[in-house]
């Protein structure tokens, strides 16, 4: 097979995104735009990936790291400008060369390998990737002769009104012979309304040495979407959603309201798990199956087990395990270990805690730096009291302590294996296995108070 290259531009300001954020940063369904791109081309046999940057190239280069390599464009005088940055590393080399631009995140891998086996099939030395648009404006038009062959692309500023009229449009993305784009490249010229280099040039310039020049077109137009602005980041956001959530329908995952359920690019759920609406699932979480999410849940970067429930909660950055009962209303902290068969109830915040097998806090309770044992019962009202105002310190309660209602626990501070904390006690001291503790002052009655 034939090398493949792949030059993917993203050296744009992003001006009409009217955002501090570098435009191919903006994510879609959790991932930068420039992300999804990459990833989708790095899915076929391309040798090297060069990305062409310029405004916000060091926050570029922090998120898509070592996986490409980088040329920087100093001026954005149009794309095929963009393009002649990657020569020193692509210039000299056969094969073929996508370009495509860094804020198309709907491109799917499967289309660009079309591209590249019509480009193949066809023995050209350009093909471009075009689609039907029900309103082309904006977008540079396909020109075909009375046999269908490519004769030019016209960009819409510079179309005759005859040509305004073509339905069929450029998508920016190109499949090129890599020794022939960089000769053209050189012979670009910016004598247009916009006074820039156009890289659909290099195609009019292949037709006159006679070369040939194919097109493929997409049946799916929204896969072209290029966002430049925050209207079009909402309709690529709607419709990655809707691309996300059908996929995960048809893996055994039940969506009760696919609309107003959002689900991150990067999340794994397993089959016969049961989503209710309002939930949003982020970063790299794993669900596990038979599992109940929501309504109106957030999990962000956690690893769920199987037949797990989490309602109306919020879990960030943990390790949930299976058969476990989180919520309403339950607040799972980053870096908390929640192990099978545990009940988190409402209002009960989790912090930097590790919850062993069985264990309990049915209610209104905070454990923060805290290590859980097994079978551990936490009563209503109990408080891991964690900071003296300038360090942390770790509560430890064993396996199958009781811990009753309304109970302080002043770490650094040891509750041992079986042993009973009386409800209302401020515990300042390890309490040894199996003893009760109590600390609190004795009740005492004032006779006529309320008289005297």
């Amino acid at each position: 097979m034939t090398t493949r290259y792949a030059v993917i531009l993203a050296a744009g300001q992003g001006t009409r995104m009217k955002s501090k954020l570098y435009k191919v940063l903006h994510p879609v369904c959790g991932k930068p735009m420039v992300q999804h791109v990459v990833d989708q081309v790095e899915k076929l046999q391309v040798d090297s990936i060069v990305t062409v940057i310029g405004h916000g190239s060091e926050k570029v280069k922090a998120q898509l790291g070592n996986s490409v390599n980088y040329v920087y464009q100093q001026e954005q005088l149009g794309t095929a400008h963009a393009v002649i940055q990657a020569k020193d590393i692509l210039g000299d080399k056969d094969g073929v060369t996508l370009v495509i631009c860094g804020d198309t995140p709907l491109m799917t891998s499967e289309t660009i390998e079309a591209l590249f086996l019509q480009h193949e099939k066809m023995g050209a030395k350009a093909t471009i990737l075009t689609a039907e648009a029900s309103k082309p404006d904006g977008y540079g038009r396909i020109v075909r002769n009375e046999m269908g062959v490519v004769e030019k692309i016209v960009e819409h500023k510079d179309a005759t009104e005859a040509e305004r009229k073509i339905t069929e449009i450029n998508t920016g993305t190109y499949v090129f012979d890599n020794a022939l784009l960089f000769q053209a490249l050189n012979n670009v010229s910016n004598e247009n309304v916009q006074g820039e280099y156009y890289l659909p040039d290099v195609i009019e310039i292949l037709k006159q040495q006679g070369e040939t020049v194919s097109a493929f077109q997409t049946n799916d137009f929204d896969e072209t979407i290029g966002v430049n602005d925050r209207v079009a980041l909402s309709e690529a956001e709607a419709i990655m959603r809707k691309r996300i959530n059908e996929l995960h329908m048809r893996n055994g995952v039940t969506l009760i309201d696919p609309l107003n359920t959002y689900i991150e690019a990067d999340v794994t759920i397993k089959e016969d798990t049961v989503i209710y609406p309002g939930s949003i699932l982020k970063g790299t979480t794993v669900i596990g199956s038979e599992c109940i999410i929501g309504p109106n849940t957030e999990i962000n970067n956690c690893i769920v087990g199987n037949n797990t429930a989490i309602k109306q909660s919020v879990a960030h950055d943990s390790s949930i395990g299976s058969d476990v009962n989180i919520g309403p209303f339950a607040h799972i902290r980053p870096a908390s270990t929640i192990n099978d068969e545990v009940k988190i109830g409402n209002f009960v915040e989790i912090k930097k805690a590790t919850f062993g097998k069985g264990s309990k806090a049915s209610h209104l309770s905070y454990i923060g730096d805290a290590s859980v044992g097994n079978d551990v019962n936490i009563g209503c009202g109990t408080i891991t009291v964690n900071y003296d105002g300038k360090n942390k310190f770790m509560t430890t309660i064993e396996d199958g302590a009781f811990i009753g209602c309304n109970s302080n626990l002043i770490a650094p501070v040891t509750i041992g294996k079986g042993a009973y904390v009386a409800a209302g006690s401020t515990i300042t001291d390890d309490v040894p296995s199996e003893a009760l503790s109590i600390a609190r002052s004795r009740q005492v009655n004032k006779e006529n108070y309320k008289r005297k």
